[in-house]
């Protein structure tokens, strides 16, 4: 092993650490990825949380600076094909084998310094915020997945759009409280969380519920080094909606629903047997 891809290696693995560190849920979903998919995603999802806690954690500093700064070393890393930040080598490697449109990464960040601002979000920003942060990297992961078919690609590319947009919406009535109350945000239009009802939670729901629908029909066409990894994603992403939607608004308001860590590991072993079985 030459000295440079011992670099790599170690940039991979930091990604990955990061992932564990992170989300088990998402741990759990890219394990189970084929091996030729496996180390992108890591690379991906590193990339996505560090942007992530820049806007969301580091309340001492300057975030505006750092997510600058996070662009500029990003796009920097893709241009010379190295950086020596580990988790922008490995997002660089990510986007450069698998030819990924430069366009998906800066909508992304553009979606992360939208939480630098007081928005009030109207249908249209909501819009805006859901591609960015979410949708587009379910368009990152799927040009990795289909290993440059272009025509599959194209083909689920509004099904992995749906998946993201699920995802990320769960995302928001789960953190609520917290989103509400510690980072003063209100991604939702026309509902004030203070007052949320049953029926306009209820309304969300419904929304998500449709792009559940049409994500679960994306996952059943992806590639076999894919399908598994993602439908493990989304077992667990529904059995936390299902889990908010027997839970009043009032609720939700006041705690970060979880599943715990022996329920997504339930979750595992009966998505496993589903998939061995055919069912899948």
């Amino acid at each position: 092993m030459d000295a440079k891809q011992l670099f790599d290696d170690v940039s991979q693995r930091t990604s990955q650490q990061i992932t564990q560190a992170y989300s088990t849920s998402f741990s759990l979903g890219i394990s189970c990825l084929n091996p030729t998919v496996k180390d992108p995603i890591y690379g991906i999802y590193g990339f996505v949380r560090f942007a992530d806690e820049i806007v969301d954690t580091f309340h001492d500093y300057d975030k505006k600076e750092l997510l600058e700064e996070f662009r500029q070393d990003t796009f920097k890393a893709i241009n010379r094909g190295i950086s020596l930040n580990p988790i922008l080598n490995s997002f660089q490697h990510a986007i450069n084998d698998f030819n990924i449109d430069h366009d998906l990464i800066h909508t992304f960040l553009d979606s992360m310094e939208m939480d630098l601002q007081d928005v009030k979000y109207t249908q249209a920003n909501y819009e805006k915020y859901i591609l960015g942060s979410a949708e587009v990297v379910g368009l990152m992961c799927l040009k990795v997945f289909v290993i440059g078919d272009d025509k599959l690609y194209h083909k689920l590319k509004p099904n992995a759009m749906k998946l993201g947009a699920a995802f990320q919406k769960i995302n928001f009535l789960r953190d609520v409280k917290d989103d509400y109350e510690d980072l003063g945000r209100n991604y939702f239009p026309n509902v004030n969380i203070a007052n949320m009802t049953n029926d306009e939670k209820a309304t969300i729901e419904a929304d998500i519920q449709s792009d559940f629908d049409a994500g679960y029909e994306g996952i059943l066409q992806l590639p076999k080094r894919a399908r598994f990894g993602v439908y493990l994603a989304y077992v667990y992403y529904f059995g936390l909606f299902k889990k908010i939607q027997n839970i009043p608004s009032s609720q939700i308001k006041k705690e970060r629903i979880r599943i715990p860590n022996i329920g997504k590991y339930g979750l595992f072993v009966r998505s496993y047997v589903r998939h061995n079985i055919g069912l899948l």
